[in-house]
């Protein structure tokens, strides 16, 4: 419980930290990537909760803007922060050094602007394509599926930085089995309980999407961040969207 509670009080801004249950050690902090996953579940249910409750008085456009701001809001856009950063770096470091520092600056640069411009462009977009109970679905799917999809990084890279030097002064632990089951659970129960069969092939996406940027990581700079874990989720995220409008297209064009 006390790695969940670290989980909720890191990757969100809810006022956690104000309740006795939630005031944890350190230590716990650095298994918070591994319990990704369970912080989904509350991120994307007060999405999916603004978008319903929303669109039963404004067009569905309006209520979609509103659902992508309040998970910023809840996050306080630690992802999209990540994702800027990300791109920044990898887009303007030419060594291991200068993309690190590039992306511990807390300045954003061009990349890191037009990086965000299309990510909710395209957010915003993909989730428009589908009527509004489906897209209340695919967000409760496609948030905590997404989390696992990037916590498990710690499986496949190294921290590039050391704790001294970390932005959030942690260094995350590698996933173990007894965390690995709890992630793969809270990962992709809301996918098997909400979504429908035909469209469970759209997890391909966001392995496509890991895949790629974990290679990118690897020959860059030998390793990830806390920004890359944030602009890794996001990407898989939009990709497991992609996937699911692919999907609808293709059969309704049966």
């Amino acid at each position: 419980m006390k790695n969940i509670a670290a989980a909720l009080v890191f990757f969100t801004r809810l006022p956690f930290w104000r309740l006795k249950a939630f005031n944890v050690p350190a230590e716990y902090y650095k298994q918070v990537v591994n319990y990704w996953p369970v912080a989904g579940w509350l991120t994307a249910g007060v999405m999916a909760g603004v978008l319903w409750c929303t669109a039963q008085v404004l067009p569905l456009s309006i209520a979609v803007i509103l659902a992508i701001l309040s998970r910023v809001l809840i996050t306080g856009a630690l992802h999209e922060d990540g994702l800027a950063d990300f791109f920044d770096g990898f887009g303007g470091g030419n060594t291991k050094e200068r993309t690190l520092a590039i992306m511990k600056d807390s300045h954003i640069g061009t990349y890191g602007v037009i990086s965000l411009i299309f990510y909710f462009l395209l957010q915003y977009s993909l989730l428009s394509q589908f009527s509004l109970e489906m897209t209340c679905l695919v967000i409760l799917a496609a948030d905590p599926l997404c989390k696992l999809t990037a916590s498990l990084i710690t499986l496949f890279l190294p921290y590039a930085r050391n704790e001294e030097t970390s932005k959030a002064k942690v260094v995350y632990n590698k996933m173990s089995v007894k965390t690995g089951l709890i992630a793969v659970i809270f990962g992709l129960l809301p996918l098997i309980l909400l979504l429908d069969l035909r469209f469970w092939p759209a997890i391909i996406f966001p392995i496509f999407a890991f895949t790629g940027l974990i290679l990118l990581m690897k020959k860059k700079i030998q390793g990830y961040t806390g920004d890359c874990c944030g602009a890794l989720f996001l990407m898989c995220e939009l990709s497991f969207y992609l996937g699911v409008v692919m999907i609808m297209t293709i059969k309704s064009g049966l």
